[in-house]
């Protein structure tokens, strides 16, 4: 137990006095504590009763010689002790009489024992939770751990039975944890003076000790278990205490607890009617946890009557369909259609099973009348990816709204307990709660502790003790709560709800439930855990408990409960009945982000051209002034960087740009046109490379920045951009899903280096490149991924554009048609666009396009590989897909014996080396800047054009690697056979790059030699 300090203002009557003024000072607890000490502010590290003696002595030999306090408090003893009362009174460690001769030991003991009683309380307060009856089926407890904590005097002890007379006949010393407080069985009966750390006299000071402790059990051991107490703020600690401590706080109406029934009724009824027409159907049910619907429509209804007007949710597999019926309000035909294995799909793509579908819908809060908008957000079987996309979103709305407060929009999070403690992404978006571009001011974490990951025993999968451990780290309160008591599940989801929007900080509750079924409907669960089933099998469910409970007490009738079980029964029939007529299935129905007004009403562009990319030479100019200015007074940058501003100034002046003020113009001309941007990742702000300086820092204040960006224009979009935690996974979700919210804004993540992207690779795979033909959602998330091969290593080369190549969409086989918006169209049927970009002008212009194109590619709908060198080039006017050989070579194709293609930085590498060996004439170089999907028209155009010369793709990459693959069956798709594209660069291997600087240059200088060897391929087959 960690050191504590005890306040005293309310210790008693006395002793407040006694101790309150004494600052600074200390008093431990007596040594045979195996507690560490426990401090309070009035000691000086001497134990307790010698401090007070001495205080007693000095007052004794001249009462003005200690503080007043000591002066007031022996005064009044010494009163009390002279004189007897006249009527007989319950024993009282305040009021008792004490004898002259004894005052200094009953001054000791009144001290002693009112620390003791306060030690009491906090050890409940700390440490209540771990002998808290959570776990419905009564096997395990929820911590792991059968063993009580020695400082709690639990119904385990039966309160003063607990008094062993095997150590004496007359013995009147009390075992346990009486022992551990020097508590003797006649002190159960006294009162104590209740300090201001604790709320459990309501409006009474005092408590007997046996009343003490009733409380304490009722509040921390029943079946709701708090952890708390590990959070530095002493305000929040009060409101928690005062939350669950206060007497008879946990009350509820008849009107209440008949809305509670009807709840639990809708949700286990529900997967009830689910079971019986569906037995052999996978779908997840909540069975064993119904009570999740009533807890989240209770947070939701407290949300919604502090003010929330919109909700996103994320969650898992489980129970999904019933929250989609009775949280989000899903129509059941629509529900119930999807098990129809008959139904057919009429939109574009793979589609997804049910239990992962999305859902938006705006309706009015039944409980506070109120507009309501919620959104439950599409996700994978990945348990816990979802997070930080929901984060991403709910910030985005706020943003959008205005909301820097949390105020509007909030988020919920929906876990399961092996996930939550086992999958590193929750940990990576707990750090993105309380950081200033990415804080959602609070999420209510609701975990559905299973007591089990789908076959694997909690005790096998975890070594915290709860699931719920990772939260502590940002000091989000913990309530752990038994499933089968629904009342305390509510009543802890309304505080949890209560928390968020009062504190703006996370919350976590812990539903400590079970699973009736396996893993899904079809598995078999007594296989491993035949125990815990044979319990689940006997276990009455919660809404019988319930029904019962009321039905006793008269809250509700039998009837009535019958009635309310026939309603929804009858709605659900009705709904089963309407379904059957339901031939097609429309995912864009499950949409979770719709973008009103930006398609036409069928959910298709409106148009399928793009308006040129250029902007006016004006626009250009202002910009590079303010990107090479400090738009601030007195506000002193490095010199370093002042050389680099004026560099730019140099280059605006110049009619020139390079990577950084490339993108600074992309960025500034969409700010001018209302489009929001926001660029985040690792070290963002400046640049891994230094060449960004987008945040300029004061050289003498410190934490005074400027973004020059916000300085354009007056009436202009703002610019966010921001350093991220060192996360891939969880700040790429991030972005994904604020790039979900609005489809006029430019967002963008840049890794620090382009592989660095693999620890976001579920990220890529279950959302960005597959996003919109499983859930229908487009999206615009642009990522920036440093790439190009220098000899920096393996780890800082290549940003594996395989990989994202293998995944495009396009049909290497299909001939293509080529009509005038043939461009448009190819963009707006692939999942991603592909871009190598090898000059400035390309990368401002794929920027701009971005925004400017009349839908939004999902959910990766460009990917920038970004040579790691800076040219100076004009920026032109619009995006070249292909840019053709444009030196001497040109004039006279015809005589062109090597056509050669390649992407990205190794086309300057080519240049210098045809130059240094004379073949300007003979050797034509094109570079492809958009990769996927494949410029089919272009390439046939270009090739064509050289009809007589031999065509070969140059790569920096390994052949196992980079484009080679891709773009070799499109080759011949396009050209035939007649034309093979021969392959130079290096070759295969298993890492991507070499770390050895040497090694690096001798496969440079060999891939360029065979470039421009005209007799190379002379003699071989393709």
């Amino acid at each position: 137990m960690s050191q504590l300090r005890l306040l005293p203002s309310r210790l008693g009557a006395q002793a407040t006095r006694l101790l309150a003024a004494r600052d600074g000072l200390v008093i431990k607890m007596r040594s045979r504590s195996s507690m560490p000490p426990t401090t309070f502010p009035s000691s000086r590290g001497r134990g307790s009763a010698s401090y007070v003696e001495e205080m007693y002595f000095a007052w004794l030999e001249n009462p003005h010689s200690v503080h007043k306090s000591w002066d007031s408090f022996f005064r009044n003893a010494s009163e009390e002790a002279s004189v007897s009362p006249v009527h007989p009174q319950p024993p009282s460690v305040i009021q008792e009489s004490r004898p002259a001769v004894s005052s200094r030991a009953k001054t000791s003991k009144l001290v002693e024992d009112h620390l003791a009683v306060q030690s009491l309380i906090r050890a409940y307060q700390i440490r209540g939770h771990h002998v808290a009856q959570l776990d419905p089926l009564g096997i395990l407890d929820a911590d792991l751990d059968s063993f009580v904590p020695s400082d709690l005097i639990t119904t385990i002890d039966k309160l003063g039975e607990s008094w062993d007379p095997s150590l004496s006949p007359d013995s009147t010393k009390l075992t346990g944890a009486y022992a551990f407080y020097d508590l003797e069985e006649a002190d159960l009966d006294k009162e104590f003076q209740l300090p201001t750390t604790t709320f459990i006299g309501g409006s009474e000071n005092t408590l007997s000790l046996r009343e003490i402790i009733r409380r304490l059990e009722s509040t921390y051991c029943q079946h709701i278990g708090l952890e708390f107490m590990f959070i530095n703020d002493v305000e929040q600690c009060q409101w928690i205490r005062q939350k669950f401590e206060t007497p008879g706080v946990m009350q509820f109406s008849s009107e209440e607890k008949r809305t509670l029934l009807a709840r639990l009724v809708r949700s286990m009824r529900f997967e009830d009617f689910l079971a019986r027409k569906w037995s052999s159907e996978k779908r997840f049910g909540l069975e064993g946890c119904e009570v999740m619907i009533p807890a989240l429509k209770t947070i939701i209804d407290k949300s919604s009557e502090m003010g929330i007007e919109n909700v996103i949710l994320g969650m898992p597999h489980r129970g999904r369909l019933n929250v989609l019926a009775n949280v989000i309000r899903k129509d059941l035909e629509q529900i119930f259609c999807q098990f129809d294995p008959k139904l057919e799909a009429a939109d574009e793509g793979s589609g997804d099973v049910k239990y992962h579908l999305g859902m938006y819908h705006e309706r009015i809060n039944r409980v506070t009348n109120r507009n309501i908008t919620l959104s439950l957000v599409a996700n994978p079987s990945h348990l816990e990816a979802v997070d930080p996309v929901v984060q991403g979103k709910t910030k985005a709305e706020q943003f959008y709204r205005g909301d820097a407060q949390g105020r509007k929009v909030m988020s919920i999070l929906v876990h399961g307990d092996a996930a939550f403690a086992g999958q590193g992404v929750v940990y990576e978006t707990f750090h993105l709660s309380d950081l200033p571009s990415y804080t959602t001011n609070g999420t209510v974490h609701v975990v559905v502790n299973n007591q089990i990951g789908f076959t694997t025993d909690p005790r096998m999968a975890r070594s915290s003790p709860y699931p719920t451990d990772v939260a502590r780290v940002v000091n989000a309160p913990i309530f752990h709560v038994n499933a089968d008591d629904p009342e305390a599940v509510i009543y802890v989801c309304s505080v949890a709800a209560e928390w968020r929007n009062t504190f703006n900080k996370d919350v976590v509750v812990d539903l400590v439930c079970y699973r009736r079924r396996g893993h899904n409907e079809m598995d078999e669960p007594m296989f491993t855990q035949p125990l815990m089933y044979k319990q689940i099998h006997r276990q009455v469910p919660v809404l019988k408990k319930y029904a019962d409970k009321l039905i006793a007490e008269g809250t509700v009738t039998l009837q009535e409960f019958e009635e309310e079980i026939a309603k929804y029964d009858r709605i659900c029939e009705e709904a089963y009945g309407r379904s059957k007529d339901k031939k097609i299935l429309h995912i864009k129905h499950w949409l979770d982000s719709p973008w009103p007004g930006f398609f036409n009403v069928d959910g298709e562009p409106k148009s399928m051209t793009c308006p040129t990319t250029g902007i006016p030479e004006d626009m250009l100019t202002h910009i590079g002034n303010v990107a090479s200015s400090v738009p601030l007074e007195d506000f002193k940058i490095h010199t370093g960087l002042s050389r680099i501003l004026r560099g730019r100034a140099d280059m605006t002046k110049k009619r020139t740009v390079d990577w950084a003020l490339a993108e600074y113009m992309a960025f500034g001309s969409l700010l001018k046109e209302g489009i929001h941007v926001r660029l985040s990742g690792q070290d963002v702000e400046r640049g891994t490379f230094s060449h960004r300086h987008h945040v300029l820092h004061d050289q003498e204040v410190d934490r005074r920045t400027c973004v020059p960006m916000n300085h354009l224009w007056p009436d202009q979009a703002p610019y966010t951009v921001c350093n991220s935690s060192l996360s891939e996974y969880g700040v790429l979700g991030f972005e994904l899903g604020y790039a979900m919210a609005s489809p006029n804004a430019l967002v963008l993540w840049e890794a620090q280096f382009g592989d660095f992207h693999n620890t976001a690779q579920c990220i890529i795979d279950q959302f960005i490149s597959t996003g919109q033909a499983k859930w229908v959602r487009h999206n615009g998330i642009v990522l920036l991924l440093p790439h190009g091969m220098e000899g920096m290593g393996p780890e800082h080369s290549s940003a594996r554009p395989e990989r994202f190549l293998q995944m495009s969409n396009d049909d290497s086989d299909a001939y293509p048609v080529f009509t005038e918006d043939f461009e448009v169209s190819q963009l707006y049927d692939c999942n991603w666009i592909v871009v190598n970009c090898s000059t400035p002008a390309s990368y401002f212009h794929v920027l701009r396009r971005q925004i400017l194109l009349p839908f939004r590619k999902p959910p990766l709908p460009l990917w920038v590989l970004i040579p790691l060198m800076y040219l100076t080039r004009p920026l032109g006017t619009s995006f070249q897909r292909v840019i053709p050989e444009d030196g001497i070579v040109a004039r006279s194709p015809e005589q062109v014996r090597r056509l050669i293609f390649c992407t990205g930085k190794v086309y300057y590498d080519l240049v210098k080396e045809r130059s240094s060996q004379g073949l300007e004439e003979q050797v034509a170089i094109t570079r492809l800047e958009q990769i996927s999907p494949f410029p089919f028209d272009l390439i046939k155009e270009e090739a064509e054009k050289y009809s007589s010369a031999e065509l070969v793709w140059c790569q920096e990459e390994h052949k196992n690697m980079g484009y080679y693959d891709y773009i070799s069956p499109r080759f011949m798709t396009i050209l035939g056979p007649s034309r093979p594209i021969w392959y130079v660069g290096r070759d295969p291997a298993a890492a991507p790059a070499t770390g050895n600087r040497n090694t690096h240059l001798v496969s440079l200088r060999k891939f360029l030699d065979t470039a421009f060897n005209l007799k190379a391929f002379e003699g071989k087959t393709f």
